[in-house]
């Protein structure tokens, strides 16, 4: 830190490097109002993969394999056997020093090589031992993404003075790298390169340059977060960028990438460097767009086409309300929540990370009551994928449980799903995976209530006999021809109830999984649309047990449910408030049959 921010503690640099990715406040729209659908465009992850997130804040320099680096690769064969099927790796560049997490990033062609900032380490290790790592994780078959932090330098090797516009600077903005004396790149940094620099009085900022883009999304995303800004708006350090990407994906054989703080750069580089370096290759790519609203990180996609897929960051709060409420949230909250529910194929959901655990940092938001409840929650949905956060898995007392889920996922989690909103209450949150030709499917239940609870539910699975796969419930439930049972679940618990007899006989047949979509923009704020019928998987015409659908994709609504092939069935769609007030729409009830394994319905709103 010596040569950065010379007037300014190392406290005031941390603070100023964990604003990375803050988000102020905002609250979710409520359902009903229309946002910002992205595109549908899926980056290649193994099928039904899970990613984990494989650090934290402040590892430790030394573990007992050896350096960080080499405690990741001793672990390649337990993390592929639970069912990780990739590991994201910290920055693995030298920054302001031995201590130095990553983001702090000084060379990005240093990955424990050369010896500058006083070490030749980075906080990992070597780079001889970082190319051990992967080599040992990707012979196990798990595939290795790093982070990418593009948006800033630290810890200039010189000042600079110089004069724009009638100002006088002297601020350390020179980068001239020579421990490394221009091995891999010739490329240097000097203050034309910047906008700006956090390296005036009481950590503000030194500005000569215009930022690259003006605020947007309410004062969420801005261009100065820290360091010595670089300047996109100029192709140098664009062209830049881009090569030293191609050049550690080459050099580390990357599978993927974790690109650092998005929102604070321009987004039209961002979309470049994705399709010259990501481009059709393959590779995975994950932006870490801190928006808490869902109306911005819709916009945020769109405003990326695809490129790239997104943390969940809303669902990552509604988790920690969970947390909070400790046994008093509504768990009808999880209904349809979140990104990873309006845009599946571009959501990566996680319960914690680096950021949301660090006590010190901006972000500091963990979920630390029922989070069991938030891991099963992600590693049985259709929609997102999944990452798993270190700590939980080895250090927090979770790997266990973790290692059950993940062979429930890898084993069940196939099929349409569908949300039981007739079902669930204040306390139970219920949701369901119909299962395919090879795969039998499940039943998810939540509990953060005090005591146990018992749901009647009509599951995908008639005449099937069901266990719960996590252990937390003993014996079997039995379902009769119409896949109905009652399932229990223990308090301030989770259990996933599954058909037993193995996991390679087709599910159960008889069903279809009916996707209902009907287009209606008649809503208001508080307002859903829900689909009610004449069977009990439709409710009964009983308004009270209708079917939620989601309005992510507004002013279209859809849901996907099980019904049974070959009964004729009546049903409307109807809009309904929290209050119970019923809106049915117009005209005869509609009729079909369902059919084959699956069948879709695209209908207008009467």
């Amino acid at each position: 830190m010596t040569n950065f921010l010379r007037g300014a503690t190392r406290a005031s640099f941390a603070a100023a490097l964990l604003l990375a990715g803050c988000a102020k406040e905002a609250s979710l729209p409520a359902p009903g109002v229309p946002a910002a659908v992205a595109p549908t465009i899926t980056n290649a992850t193994v099928a039904n993969g899970v990613m984990m997130q494989g650090f934290y804040w402040d590892v430790p320099t030394s573990t007992p394999a050896g350096t960080w680096w080499q405690n990741l690769g001793s672990k390649a064969t337990e993390l592929s056997q639970a069912g990780i099927t990739a590991v994201w790796l910290p920055p693995a560049y030298k920054g302001s020093g031995a201590q130095d997490v990553g983001y702090g990033v000084y060379d990005r062609y240093d990955l424990g090589e050369f010896n500058q900032k006083g070490t030749v380490a980075t906080r990992y290790g070597t780079l001889a031992q970082l190319q051990s790592c992967i080599t040992a994780l990707h012979g196990k078959g798990v595939q290795v993404y790093e982070d990418m932090v593009m948006n800033h330098l630290t810890s200039a090797d010189a000042q600079e003075q110089f004069n724009v516009g009638g100002t006088n600077y002297n601020v350390y903005t020179s980068f001239t790298y020579p421990g490394r004396n221009n091995v891999y790149s010739t490329y240097k940094w000097h203050y034309y390169n910047f906008n700006a620099t956090q390296q005036a009085p009481n950590n503000g900022w030194y500005q000569w340059n215009a930022y690259d883009f003006q605020p947007y999304a309410n004062g969420d995303a801005y261009d100065n977060l820290l360091g010595s800004e670089i300047r996109y708006a100029d192709v140098n350090q664009r062209t830049e960028t881009k090569n030293w990407g191609n050049w550690i994906t080459t050099k580390l054989n990357l599978d993927g990438y974790r690109l650092d703080a998005t929102k604070h750069i321009q987004t039209s580089f961002v979309n470049e460097w994705l399709d010259a370096v990501k481009g059709t290759s393959g590779r995975f790519a994950v932006s870490e767009a801190w928006f808490r609203n869902l109306s911005d990180l819709n916009n945020y996609a769109a405003a990326t086409g695809g490129r790239t897929s997104l943390f969940d960051v809303p669902l990552h709060y509604t988790f920690q309300d969970m947390s909070n409420g400790n046994g008093a949230w509504d768990m009808r909250g999880l209904q349809f929540a979140g990104f990873t529910e309006a845009n599946g194929a571009l959501s990566v959901s996680f319960v914690d990370n680096h950021d949301t655990d660090h006590r010190e940092g901006a972000l500091y938001s963990p979920v630390v009551n029922l989070k069991m409840l938030a891991y099963a929650y992600i590693l049985t949905r259709e929609k997102g994928y999944p990452c798993v956060y270190y700590r939980d898995f080895y250090e927090y007392g979770l790997g266990t449980q973790l290692k059950k889920l993940l062979a429930i996922r890898k084993a069940n989690a196939y099929g349409a799903a569908n949300e039981y909103t007739g079902v669930n209450d204040a306390n139970v949150y219920a949701y369901s995976r119909a299962g395919d030709a090879t795969h039998k499917g499940l039943l998810l239940l939540l509990n953060d209530g005090g005591s146990a609870a018992s749901k009647g539910i009509t599951t995908p699975f008639p005449n099937a006999t069901l266990t719960d796969a996590t252990g937390n419930n003993t014996g079997t439930v039995t379902t009769n021809a119409s896949g109905y049972g009652v399932f229990p679940v223990g308090a301030r618990s989770y259990a996933a109830w599954v058909p037993g007899g193995g996991t390679t006989t087709p599910p159960p047949t008889g069903t279809t999984a009916v996707q209902f979509n009907v287009n209606y923009s008649g809503t208001v704020a508080g307002q859903d649309v829900y689909v009610l019928g004449s069977t009990a998987q439709l409710g009964a015409w009983n308004a009270a047990n209708a079917i939620k659908l989601s309005g992510a994709a507004y002013p279209k609504w859809s849901g996907t449910i099980n019904l049974t092939s070959g009964t004729s069935v009546q049903f409307k769609y109807i809009r309904k408030d929290g209050a119970g007030n019923v809106l049915y729409e117009g005209g005869s009830n509609r009729v079909f049959t369902p059919t084959g394994t699956s069948q879709v319905r695209n209908d207008t709103w009467q």
